[in-house]
């Protein structure tokens, strides 16, 4: 058995995480002893002890992963991943011996364990992402029954695109980079920024404004030129950040857009984007997990799942049988909250499923030739390249629908302009061995860390340096910014 800290404990957690160590230890050796773990699977078993930093997230506190073997036939490593912060200590014991009585039964069904709402598939095509688009298509209504909108809802209570200083200091540093191309005669007559997920339109209005400001005092009229375009696929999204600046009105106009193609709602735009932003859009694109175990790698796949106590009040709460949950989820997440009851009621059913729903685990190995999760423009040999500088355990993302929306972005920049994203960024591989990157539980909708060092991959082959720096503005923020500069 193979015991692997997936955290690195500072400050005052670390004597808590130290007790909770302990406490796994000495359940797992005291089971061990008593026989009640099965010698072959104490060979192929691995224990994962993490932290997650996310209050909600996915996952119950301890749960199992099986592995399968490419076509689906049960394979012989099996792990238990335990969540330390979630753990309780009168009840951790008897959680690990359940899980441990799991783990000696391959890929078995565990429908005591409540109602599954989809099966196994890699994260990408995962049920998640269909609450996820549910929550951005409906977001009045979710943000109507919480009291409070998508950004107060954000771990830090606000999102750091609004931050006055960063914003300030964005301007000038656009206004510098026209100035510049003034000086040499290559100003375009027309210049052009993006602004793709426009949230509320509080950061897009507050860098109009301050563009227009330092434009006016120092009479260089690059405000009259400009066009700046918010993109969003969220009809509700767009149409509230459009009200935001409409005291901009001439100068902007709003594109339906998907985040993972722009390029394709703005073919006509092409070479012509002096700067691009993004904020806290990245983070909310599908992914891929792969896991590397003994040199062999594994994709991780998952099912959807409710959980029996919380079928048993969705049931209590709106009538609705343990068996009937699957189709009437599935019709929610097709037509609306009003599949599951009119007004009020289907949103407060919408919010319910959401607090309850899990994720179930499992790791299916990769044969030689599949490449289904690399995302588009690269190679398996892309991805070896990142392994080659990993530990050699380690699991990490495979941030395909960043690296999808940064490769059918940078098409769209004038030689001269740049892209610039405020996100939640791994810049290196030894960083996914130090703490859980995600995916977490935000309110209506998942986050995610994106793997940085991917896009660097996919940059480099577009003729673009990618480089990251560490957001000032706030203090602790977990936020970075990447920005691009074109290579000679």
């Amino acid at each position: 058995m193979i015991l692997h800290f997936n955290h690195v404990s500072r400050g005052k957690s670390a004597k808590s995480l130290g007790e909770l160590t302990g406490l796994v230890t000495a359940s797992l050796t005291t089971l061990a002893e008593g026989g009640a773990i099965d010698p072959k699977l104490l060979r192929a078993l691995r224990v994962h002890l993490d932290w997650i930093h996310y209050k909600t997230n996915f996952r119950e506190p301890v749960m199992v992963r099986r592995t399968t073997m490419p076509a689906g036939q049960p394979g012989p490593l099996a792990e238990i991943a335990i969540d330390l912060r979630q753990a309780n200590p009168e009840t951790l014991p008897s959680r690990i011996a359940q899980a441990l009585a799991k783990a000696h039964v391959a890929n078995a069904a565990h429908d005591e364990d409540g109602v599954y709402l989809d099966g196994f598939v890699p994260w990408r095509e995962s049920i998640i992402w269909q609450f996820n688009r549910m929550f951005w298509q409906w977001l009045p209504e979710w943000e109507a029954a919480s009291g409070r909108g998508f950004e107060e809802a954000l771990p830090s209570g606000s999102s750091d695109a609004n931050h006055p200083a960063a914003v300030a200091d964005s301007v000038g540093e656009f206004w510098r980079l026209l100035k510049d191309l003034e000086g040499r005669h290559q100003l375009p007559p027309e210049i052009v920024a993006l602004e793709i997920g426009g949230g509320s339109g509080m950061r897009a209005k507050a860098w109009l404004d301050g563009f227009k400001a330092l434009d006016e005092q120092s009479g260089t009229g690059y405000y009259a030129k400009l066009k700046f375009i918010l993109g969003d696929y969220s009809p509700a999204t767009l149409e509230r950040a459009l009200k935001a600046v409409q005291g901009h009105a001439g100068r902007v106009c709003g594109v339906p857009m998907d985040a993972l193609n722009p390029f394709k709602s703005l073919q006509a735009m092409r070479f012509k984007v002096m700067y691009v932003h993004l904020t806290n859009v990245y983070d909310n694109l599908p992914f891929d997990e792969l896991v590397r175990r003994d040199g062999r790698h594994y994709i991780v796949e998952t099912r959807g799942y409710i959980p029996s106590a919380d079928v048993e009040q969705l049931h209590a709460a709106f009538g609705v049988a343990g068996k009937d949950l699957p189709r009437l989820v599935e019709r929610m997440l097709r037509e609306g909250p009003s599949a599951a009851g009119p007004g009020e009621r289907g949103v407060a059913f919408w919010r319910q499923v959401w607090a309850a729903f899990r994720l179930e685990e499992r790791l299916r190995l990769l044969d030689d030739g599949e490449e289904a999760h690399v995302p588009p423009g690269l190679t398996r040999l892309h991805l070896d390249d990142l392994l080659a500088e990993a530990p050699d355990d380690i699991r990490f993302h495979v941030s395909r629908g960043a690296a999808e929306s940064f490769a059918n972005t940078l098409p769209l920049l004038h030689p001269r302009g740049y892209l610039q994203v405020q996100d939640i960024f791994v810049s290196s591989m030894d960083e996914y061995r130090q703490a859980f990157k995600g995916p977490g539980k935000l309110d209506g909708s998942l986050v995610v860390w994106v793997n940085g060092a991917l896009l660097r991959a996919v940059g480099a082959r577009a003729g673009y340096d990618v480089h990251f720096a560490p957001f000032p503005y706030r203090p602790g923020s977990k936020t970075n910014v990447l920005y691009t500069t074109q290579r000679p």
